[in-house]
C-alpha cells in the first residue's frame, strides 16, 4: 500500500570524523543537520555533491522518502545524486536506523552499529556510485517490510558517503549526505506519551524546579506541546513558569526526552503541587497534524516557610511566656493577697484576747 510522501522538509546531512591513531582503535565523531530544503547538500571542505528524492509517481519534489506499507509489503523508489565539484566522486550508498540525538535533532547510525528497522530493510541497488563532474546519477533502492514487522513508525535515512584523509590534521573525514527516510507500517495505531520519574523540588527563595522524561510509549512518531504551574494547599498560589515551555523534539516510538522546567515566584505554604499537561501532537503520512487528548501529571513536596515559620515560633515562645508570666504573677499576687489575710486574722486575734490582771 502506497501513501503521499510527507511534503515537510527533512534532508539530512551527516558529518562524520573518525580520528585515527597508531596502534589505537579508530574513533569517529559524528554530528548531523536536518536542511530545510528538498536538496541536501555537502558544503564542507573541497566536497560538493547534492542529494535528492526521484521524481516518479511518488511525486516530484518530495523533501524526504515517506511511506505507508503494509507488513511483507515491499517499496522501491530512487535517490538522485549530482557532483557539483570538479572532479570525479567515488560515493558509497548504504542505510541506517535514525534516532533522536541529545539536542533534539535527527541522527543516523554509523555505519559500524547495527540497523534494525529501516536501515535493515532498505538495499540500494549499488553499494556504490561514481558520478563524473557536472553530472547527476540515480540510485534506486528497495525497502522490503518484514511479514512481522511492528505497526507504526520507522525512521531512518539513505546516505551517501566519501572518505577523504586530511593530513594536516592527522585524521580520517567521512562525509555523510543523505535522506530522511520514514515508514508507517500498517496496523493498529497506538499514539501515546507517557510522563515518567516526575518530581518537584523546592529550592527556597520562592525558586522550584520540575524534572521529568517524556517517554513514546506509542508505535509514531510524536511530538508535545507542554504546560506546567504549581500551586499550594487548597490550589492557592499557582504559579506558571516564566517562559513558555518548548515543545519537545520529535520522539520516535520508545525514545525518551528529559525535561528541567524552572518556576520562580513560588510561595512557600508548606506543602507544594506541581503538575504537567502534555498534549501530543501526530503528525499523518500526508503532513498533516492533529492534536491527541492531553496527559497529565502531578508530584508534591514540601515548601516549608522558613522565615514565616521561624517568626510564627518566636510569637508563639512570645505568646506562651506572656502567659506563664501572667500565671506567675498571678500566683504571687494571690500568695501575698493569702498572707496579708493570714497576718491580718492573727493580729486580731492577738487584740480581741482579755488581758490578765493581778490581785490579792
Amino acid at each position: 500500500m502506497h501513501a503521499p510522501t510527507t511534503r515537510r522538509t527533512t534532508t539530512i546531512t551527516v558529518l562524520v570524523r573518525t580520528v585515527t591513531l597508531t596502534l589505537l582503535t579508530a574513533l569517529a565523531l559524528t554530528a548531523l543537520s536536518v536542511l530545510p530544503a528538498s536538496t541536501a547538500h555537502a558544503d564542507t571542505g573541497d566536497v560538493t555533491w547534492t542529494v535528492r528524492t526521484a521524481p516518479n509517481g511518488f511525486g516530484a519534489d518530495r523533501s524526504s522518502f515517506s511511506h505507508s506499507v503494509n507488513p511483507g509489503g515491499q517499496i522501491k523508489d530512487a535517490m538522485v545524486v549530482a557532483n557539483r565539484g570538479k572532479d570525479p566522486l567515488t560515493l558509497a550508498v548504504y542505510a541506517s536506523d535514525g534516532y533522536t540525538t541529545g539536542t533534539g535533532q535527527l541522527d543516523l547510525l554509523t555505519r559500524d552499529k547495527k540497523s534494525v528497522g529501516v536501515g535493515a530493510w532498505l538495499r540500494a541497488d549499488r553499494e556504490s556510485v561514481v558520478i563524473r563532474p557536472g553530472k547527476t546519477a540515480t540510485v534506486p533502492f528497495t525497502i522490503t517490510v518484514p511479514a512481522n514487522a511492528t505497526p507504526g513508525d520507522h525512521v531512518g535515512g539513505i546516505l551517501t558517503s566519501l572518505k577523504q584523509s586530511d593530513d594536516a590534521e592527522g585524521i580520517n573525514v567521512d562525509r555523510r549526505l543523505g535522506i530522511r527516510v520514514k515508514l508507517r507500517v500498517s496496523g493498529e495505531v497506538k499514539p501515546k506519551l507517557a510522563v515518567e520519574d516526575f518530581k518537584v523540588a523546592y529550592e527556597g527563595s520562592g525558586n522550584a524546579t520540575l524534572t521529568y522524561t517524556i517517554h513514546n510509549t506509542g508505535n509514531v512518531v510524536l511530538t508535545a506541546r507542554q504546560k506546567a504551574s504549581t500551586e499550594g494547599p487548597f490550589a492557592w498560589f499557582r504559579t506558571t513558569p516564566a517562559k513558555a515551555i518548548a515543545p519537545s523534539p520529535e520522539l520516535l516510538p520508545g525514545e525518551t526526552w528529559k525535561m528541567k522546567v524552572p518556576v520562580r515566584g513560588v510561595t512557600p505554604a508548606f506543602t507544594l503541587s506541581a503538575t504537567t499537561t502534555l498534549t501530543p501532537i501526530l503528525t499523518d503520512a500526508s503532513g498533516s497534524t492533529s492534536s491527541l487528548p492531553p496527559t497529565e501529571s502531578t508530584a508534591h513536596t514540601w515548601a516549608i516557610p522558613w522565615p514565616l515559620l521561624l517568626l510564627t515560633l518566636l510569637l508563639i515562645a512570645a505568646a506562651t511566656t506572656a502567659v506563664l508570666l501572667t500565671r506567675r504573677n498571678r500566683r504571687r499576687r494571690k500568695e501575698r493577697e493569702e498572707t496579708r489575710v493570714r497576718e491580718a486574722v492573727e493580729q486580731a486575734l492577738k487584740s480581741s484576747q482579755p488581758a490578765e490582771h493581778g490581785g490579792s
